[in-house]
Formats: C-alpha cells, sequence, structure tokens
C-alpha cells in the first residue's frame, strides 16, 4: 500500500483507467494513507465489497478522502477498465447539475445550443460517484431515486429514455438519516443509497496516520516544489499529533506545502509552524486517545503509540534500524519484529 493522500476538490472529474495498471491489487488504494486500526477496517470492507455492484453510500467529514475511497473501490472492481466519473452535487447550482447528470438536447433551455451527454450516460459500463449528495434539491432526489431503481432516464429536453449500466456510489459530509428527519432528504431514496454503508474517520479519530501523512507529503513536496525538506522536529510533530484537524487530510495537506515551500530546506521545526497552533497545543502533555462513550481498548491504544514511536524512530534515521533500535534502546531483532508485526514501510 502506497501513501497518501491527494485530495480532488474538482466538480467534475472523469478517470478511464488503463486496466493494464492495475494488475496489482494494493495499486488500488494508491493515494492513500492507513496505517491506523479504523483505516485498515475501511480497506477490508472495500476489499469485501468493490465486486458487489451493490450501491454505496460513503460518510465522512469533508476532506477526509470520501472520493479516493470511491475511485479505490472502483479500482477494485470488475469496472476497473470502465470510466470513473465523479461530480459534486454541492458544487454545481442546481439549475445546471440537472444538465450535468442526465445530459439535454438542443434548444432544451436557453444557452442549450448543442446535445449534450450527462454523467450517467458517459459511466455507463463503468462507475459514478455522486459526491455531497445530501445537497441535492428535493426534485432531482426524485429522479436519482428512479436512476437508482430503473437504471434509465431521459435527458433534458427529450422523451427517450436512455438505459444505462453503471455502479452507484454516494458520499455526504451530512447525517442523512438526520436529515430524513427533518424532511430535507427523501427516506425512500436514502434507503437505496444505504446498502452498503462506509464511515471515514475524520483525522483526529486516526492520530496514529499523522507521521505518515506528514513524510509523504514532505517527499513529495520536495520533488514537485524543488525543494529540500528532510525532516520534521519532535516538537513540531507533537504539536500536529495534537491539533484538532478540522479540515482533516485536506487542511494537514495545505499546511505541509504551506511549511515546505516557505523552508526551503533543512528541518521543520516548532518555530516553523502557525503562532495560532503553536499556541493551541498544550505544553509536556502525553497525547492520549480520546475516551468516547462506547470506551477505548487499551491494548490497541498502547499498540499504536508503539507503532508511531517505532515509525518516527525509522524516519528519524532514515530506516537505519541499527540506529532506530539504539534510539528507542531495544534490540534491533525486537525492532526488526515489529516492523514486521505492524507491516511499516517507508513512504515512497
Amino acid at each position: 500500500m502506497q501513501n497518501p493522500a491527494m485530495i480532488d476538490d474538482s466538480v467534475v472529474d472523469v478517470i478511464v483507467e488503463d486496466s493494464a495498471s492495475l494488475s496489482d491489487e494494493n495499486e488500488a488504494f494508491e493515494g492513500i494513507v492507513g496505517e491506523s486500526t479504523k483505516m485498515q477496517e475501511v480497506f477490508r470492507l472495500v476489499e469485501r465489497v468493490a465486486d458487489s455492484d451493490s450501491t454505496i453510500l460513503i460518510n465522512g467529514e469533508t476532506g477526509t478522502g470520501k472520493g479516493l475511497i470511491a475511485h479505490a473501490i472502483h479500482k477494485q472492481s470488475y469496472r476497473r477498465d470502465q470510466p470513473f466519473v465523479s461530480i459534486n452535487c454541492g458544487a454545481i447550482p442546481e439549475n445546471l447539475l440537472e444538465s450535468e447528470l442526465f445530459g439535454h438536447l438542443k434548444g432544451a433551455f436557453t444557452g442549450a445550443t448543442a446535445n449534450k451527454v450527462g454523467k450517467f450516460e458517459a459511466s455507463d459500463g463503468g462507475t459514478i460517484f455522486l459526491d455531497e449528495i445530501g445537497d441535492m434539491s428535493p426534485d432531482l432526489q426524485v429522479k436519482i431515486l428512479k436512476v437508482l431503481e430503473e437504471r434509465r432516464f431521459e435527458p433534458v429536453g427529450g422523451c427517450k429514455t436512455v438505459q444505462v449500466n453503471v455502479r452507484i456510489i454516494a458520499a455526504t459530509h451530512r447525517e442523512l438519516e438526520e436529515e430524513v428527519q427533518k424532511g430535507n432528504f427523501r427516506e425512500d431514496l436514502f434507503y437505496r443509497l444505504y446498502v452498503i454503508p462506509i464511515r471515514l474517520p475524520s483525522l483526529r479519530e486516526r492520530r496514529s496516520d499523522i507521521p505518515h501523512f506528514v513524510s509523504h507529503f514532505m517527499n513529495r513536496l520536495n520533488s514537485r516544489k524543488k525543494t529540500c525538506v528532510k525532516s520534521i522536529s519532535d516538537d513540531a510533530l507533537n504539536v500536529l499529533m495534537q491539533h484538532a484537524w478540522p479540515g482533516n487530510v485536506r487542511e494537514l495537506a495545505n499546511l505541509m506545502e504551506r511549511l515546505v515551500v516557505i523552508k526551503g530546506d533543512g528541518e521543520i521545526d516548532i518555530n516553523d509552524l502557525p503562532e495560532k497552533m503553536k499556541n493551541e497545543a498544550p505544553k509536556n502533555c502525553f497525547l492520549a486517545p480520546e475516551i468516547t462513550g462506547d470506551g477505548l481498548c487499551l491494548n490497541t491504544a498502547v499498540s499504536e503509540f508503539e507503532k508511531r514511536l517505532i515509525y518516527q524512530s525509522l524516519e528519524k534515521t532514515k530506516w537505519v534500524k541499527n540506529r532506530a533500535a539504539q534510539l528507542l534502546q531495544v534490540k534491533r531483532t525486537t525492532l526488526v519484529e515489529k516492523i514486521k508485526r505492524y507491516e511499516l514501510q517507508k513512504c515512497a
């Protein structure tokens, strides 16, 4: 599995995969970091449901990588060599979204100077990803429900039915069950979408992944920006580990770009971090995972902390295991055993 995350903000994105590039199943997760227990559970679920052709509803906060998971599902399915079409339902004006989804005929409305193929038709044989479907208007919800039930629709201004063979993956940052109760989302559509739910954890729920993200972003940005930032200090990393990350991975990605570009070379130190972030971090405080109402598995929490320390030592010593073992004051054989147990890998 390669690391990590590029969050795609595009409103409409059509990707036609080259099947030859997908011979290794793990390539489906390219671009996604996920060493934490919660993300490993997501990956296992994706592998189980990818080929089922069932409708999937992905729920998660903005910036958690819902589009990447949808793409991973497509790349692991038998539709992998067919189009993957993504459209952000919350970013397109309501009066244009119907045309984007279903296409239109010339003269259907003012400005319709030519026939246009919609995203459903463009994704025929493949997968359509309806991002932020919770922001869709009630009128369009009815039409989406019909497509889910019948796999056919009429373009705007047309009367001829278009039949499509398409897998539907939807995503939202909203709690659709609550939206149903409020009358903002159709109950029948909710249950049509809620066949296989996948919940993506926020970054603050998977803090053990933060060092992996930081390392990857530094490597990727050094390559793209022609910079030479080699590491981040323990103090600076601890501040990042304690930050709430309301913008999730997208916020971390943007911060790392800012830090790497401004720093240019050397090591990112705590003084390079934004003042607000430094001020909000508690001093000399051991960062423990939050205990939710469901409780906490102590063994899992200890393992996650141990894994993070081992990964930090390896990154600090450029993956020289003897030196990393010295930093942790353990035998090299013990360190190698734990690296294998946690399946730790050096970022590409």
